[in-house]
Formats: C-alpha cells, sequence, structure tokens
C-alpha cells in the first residue's frame, strides 16, 4: 500500500470529523471511524515530527552543534 501524504492524510481527517459531527451513528460505527481518525491524525504528527527535524538539521550551521529553538505553533511557546 502506497503511503499516504499529509495533505491527503489531513483532508481525509477534517472530512472524518465532519461525517461525525453530522451524523448519528451506532457504536460500532463511532468506533470504527474514532480509530480511523486516530490512524490519520498519528500519520500526520509523524509527519509534522519529520519535517520539524529537517528543518532543524537545514538551520544547523556546518560543524557546529545544532542550535534548536521551539516551533512558532507550538503549544511550549
Amino acid at each position: 500500500m502506497a503511503e499516504i501524504k499529509f495533505d491527503q492524510a489531513l483532508k481525509d481527517l477534517e472530512k472524518l470529523v465532519e461525517d461525525m459531527e453530522g451524523e448519528e451513528l451506532s457504536l460500532e460505527d463511532g468506533l470504527k471511524k474514532y480509530e480511523k481518525g486516530m490512524k490519520l491524525s498519528r500519520i500526520c504528527l509523524e509527519k509534522l515530527d519529520r519535517a520539524e527535524k529537517k528543518i532543524e538539521i537545514l538551520k544547523q550551521p556546518v560543524g557546529e552543534v545544532p542550535e534548536t529553538e521551539p516551533f512558532a505553533g507550538s503549544e511550549n511557546s
């Protein structure tokens, strides 16, 4: 199975949330959608984490210890 791209995972997650908010679901259907949403959420978080690490590497001056700073969108800022 091909790896899903971030944009597609996010779009699918947003659609899933809309569906869950707009429908009255059975417990089984709700759990299936919740599980799928959690998987999509993990995919997005992993891709964002990899992108952040790549940016930190790219910011690193050659031959120096990497400098990191909190991501502007993080909750720790």
